[in-house]
């Protein structure tokens, strides 16, 4: 006997659908509500059509398929409008809304969530008026108006708490915590997120208990708690894998690399880091990838990776200009100067390395750029610019990291193939720095600050204005520095000596404009400073 199989009526699949949802099983879950879709009747509730099309959007959007997502909400705005339903229209507009944040179209957003408030307000529907609040005050968040964001969430939470809404208060909780945490409301946020995970716990909401422990350790972080930041980051990975559910799978592995790193484990770190960033990158989330590349710049500075770092510092401020320029992130600015200190330190350290192969050299790079800064700054070179002309000065020489040991510290005059390798130390300058985009490009500094105004310098015999500014800055700087320290054939001149000499020069080594402004603006701050200083050499 061929036996017959009786359709299911759409409710059994929305609730197979839902008990998937519930596991982090997204693809049976879209499955199943498609089934739903086949299986309405004209006896089912009228809103059900856009419901279950702003749920199988939903799907899309948790699995990343934006496009998708928009497709299925144009279906269901379609049928809410046909069908007159203002509330079924309200809760369509609120899934598109967030669709469109998701995908960092923050104005369209925004705008989309007013419309849902008033519509929901206006069908005096709480529920839809509570979640378009909690929307609302997550915008407000990422603009970086926390205070807005924070009394959004708290009305949003009264009208959940009034609705007795548990499922919607666990994650408020979490969003309120946050919060607390980013202004500096330590305790507050301590007892907001651990009252998040209760109840989270009581309601089996197993997905947003994985973001509050996230969140959880990351404030532990901010108190120098790595341990318990570390343990409580491996709990959430833990429950991550258990359920199925990897959305957060990225920010965890970032707390572990920065709990890590903190532990002065960076090797270990930058393993995590280096998963994250993967994990980030597959997302295209690009808050994520910046926060990951500016840590792995913190690991990679801890094991003396100088250059590495430099390239992790350029492509985060990349990164954190691009969200800046989409208004994205207000707090984007301070990351950037955040990152602009990083590469004057980093620079800073790769300098005093170089000098630390020679005695001769010690204090060599930091005392030309203070020189060069000094000139640079009555030449009218702007506050910004004269930072990463700092730093260019404070690498000039960086090419000397290729020269071999035993040339770099010779003790007397070089051979002729000796110097000739020596003489290259601009040119490898420049490669090493090959991938590293300051802000400022500091590459004419480093390649030409040996070149001289009637074109006997090296590496490319420039002359005249044909030699960079910031370059021709530099070599004066760089000269007066040489005259005024010992070397291992001569003592140090005196700075009146040295000035005598400086001027000797003008019109052949150095651009004579600049050498007057040098001679009546620069050299009577710095004549005083001039002390006997221990034997140094002279640069080549």
């Amino acid at each position: 006997m061929i036996r017959i199989a009786h359709a299911l009526p759409a409710h059994e699949h929305i609730r197979t659908a839902r008990e998937a949802e519930r596991l982090g099983h997204t693809r049976e879950a879209r499955d199943a509500y498609e089934q739903a879709m086949r299986a309405l009747t004209p006896l089912d509730a009228p809103d059900l059509a856009p419901k279950l099309l702003r749920w199988i959007a939903w799907t899309h959007s948790t699995d990343g398929d934006h496009h998708a997502a928009l497709d299925a909400l144009e279906a269901a705005e379609a049928v809410a409008t046909a069908s007159g339903d203002g509330g079924a229209l309200a809760s369509v507009l609120n899934t598109r809304a967030g669709t469109l944040f998701g995908i960092g179209e923050l104005d369209a957003a925004k705008a989309m969530f007013q419309r849902v408030r008033a519509l929901a307000a206006s069908q005096a529907d709480r529920k839809l008026l509570a979640i378009a609040e909690q929307n609302l005050g997550t915008v407000s968040s990422i603009r970086g108006d926390l205070e807005a964001a924070l009394a959004r969430f708290k009305a949003s939470l009264a009208h959940f708490e009034a609705l007795d809404e548990g499922s919607y208060v666990g994650p408020l909780l979490n969003n309120i915590g946050r919060l607390q945490s980013e202004l500096g409301h330590e305790a507050g946020a301590r007892a907001t997120l651990s009252r998040a995970r209760a109840r989270c716990v009581s309601e089996e909401d197993v997905h947003h208990l994985i973001i509050v422990e996230v969140n959880r350790a990351r404030l532990m972080l901010r108190s120098g708690e790595a341990v318990r930041a570390l343990r409580t980051a491996e709990e959430a990975r833990e429950l991550s894998a258990t359920v199925g559910d990897d959305r957060w799978i990225g920010e965890i592995l970032l707390v572990c690399g920065s709990a890590h790193q903190e532990l002065e484990n960076s090797e270990v770190a930058l393993h995590f880091l280096c998963r994250a960033r993967e994990i980030a990158e597959g997302r295209e989330d690009p808050k994520l990838i910046a926060d990951v590349v500016l840590e792995q710049a913190r690991a990679l500075r801890s094991v003396g990776r100088n250059r590495d770092t430099l390239v992790s510092l350029n492509e985060a401020r990349q990164l954190f200009e691009r969200l800046e320029a989409r208004l994205d992130l207000v707090s984007v600015r301070e990351r950037l100067g955040e990152l602009e200190e990083a590469f004057l330190t980093i620079v800073r350290d790769w300098g005093e390395s170089i000098e630390s192969k020679d005695a001769y050299t010690q204090g060599h790079c930091s005392r030309v750029s203070d020189y060069a800064c000094m000139l640079a700054e009555v030449s009218g070179m702007s506050e910004h610019d004269l930072r990463w002309f700092r730093m260019g000065a404070l690498l000039h020489d960086v090419g000397k990291v290729s020269v071999p040991l035993e040339i770099l510290t010779k003790n007397g005059r070089l051979e002729d193939s000796e110097w000739a390798v020596m003489s290259r130390h601009p040119e490898f300058g420049v490669e090493l720095l090959e991938g590293i985009e300051f802000p400022w490009d500091v590459r004419p500094m480093i390649r030409h600050h040996h070149e001289r105004w009637d074109g006997s310098g090296y590496p490319d015999g420039l002359a005249g204005e044909d030699i960079p500014l910031e370059a021709r800055i530099l070599t004066i700087a760089d000269i007066y520095d040489a005259l005024t320290t010992t070397r291992s054939y001569r003592p140090a001149f005196s700075h009146d000596k040295a000035m005598a000499i400086l001027a000797s020069e003008r019109g052949t080594t150095v651009d004579a404009g600049l050498l007057s402004l040098f001679e009546a603006e620069v050299a009577p701050l710095i004549a005083e400073l001039v002390l006997d200083v221990a034997p140094q050499a002279v640069a080549v």
